[in-house]
């Protein structure tokens, strides 16, 4: 009984697990959808973007929302959410997909570095400040700002570290899609060709300055391939967590018999 009722235990985890990891993509899928028609709709021209921390400082005045977005902030909460259903695909596909494991220990290893490098949330504190400072105090604050956006503003050599190895986690694990038979075919192409393109956005807006407004031809393809991954991913995972093996369920039944005889040697008695 105790180890029927551990294998029950554990089987509710993963069903909760599972059903996490379906509600946790569906997040990042409408986040991306949003970042695909913010970035059509202001022209998702890299170039466009203000170039000093200065001129960031006064967008972020003006306009905090815009500011904020420019800075990869929606990139930061849709890639933190994700992670929960990297980790839920990681536990239905450990057996028959072992590379997966590989993927969710490259997904934690990049969404770390994204997380610590992104300057969304430091550019603001500093834009606060430099809305109200002197001359002098303009000066230091924009020297600040200027290491912040080195570390991490959108198209520079420092995001590329976090970006890139969340673009190949993703290949892999949609590769183990494709692979397995957990996940659909489907599943497995739309991610990896999503991924493999939103990858080439990132090399060309970091290393080929001439073409950065041409990105857009890679990123707005790849980024409706990787929600329409995102969402076929979230589909499976919740079909798997409303699926009960046996045991579990005749471990109910079991106890609910239980409870039966109980009831009528009491009322027996």
């Amino acid at each position: 009984m105790t180890e029927q009722r551990t294998q029950y235990d554990g089987i509710v985890i993963r069903q909760m697990t599972l059903a996490v990891g379906a509600a946790a993509a569906l997040l990042p899928a409408i986040g991306a959808l949003a970042d695909v028609g913010i970035g059509m709709a202001t022209g998702g021209s890299v170039s466009a973007l203000p170039p000093d921390a200065a001129g960031r400082f006064a967008q972020l005045i003006a306009n905090p929302a815009l500011g904020l977005y420019n800075l990869d902030l929606l990139n930061l909460v849709t890639t933190l959410i994700m992670f929960p259903a990297m980790y839920a695909c990681w536990v239905v596909l450990r057996r028959e997909g072992p590379a997966a494991g590989l993927a969710l220990a490259l997904g934690g290893i990049g969404t770390a570095v994204f997380v610590v490098n992104n300057p969304a949330l430091p550019m603001l504190g500093l834009s606060l400040n430099f809305a109200g400072a002197d001359e002098s105090r303009r000066t230091l604050l924009a020297a600040a700002g200027e290491a912040i956006l080195a570390k991490g503003a959108h198209g520079s050599p420092g995001v590329l570290p976090g970006f890139l190895l969340l673009s190949i986690a993703n290949i892999i694990l949609a590769g183990e899609m494709f692979r397995t038979n957990v996940f659909s075919r489907v599943a497995g192409i739309l991610g990896m060709s999503g991924n493999i393109m939103l990858g080439l956005y990132l090399v060309l807006v970091t290393f080929v300055p001439q073409v950065r407004d041409m990105a857009m031809a890679f990123a707005a393809p790849g980024g409706l391939l990787t929600i329409g991954w995102i969402l076929l991913m979230a589909a499976r995972l919740f079909r798997l967590s409303r699926t009960a093996p046996r045991f579990a369920a005749a471990h109910v039944a079991d106890q609910r018999n239980k409870r039966i005889q109980k009831f009528m040697i009491t009322g027996l008695r």
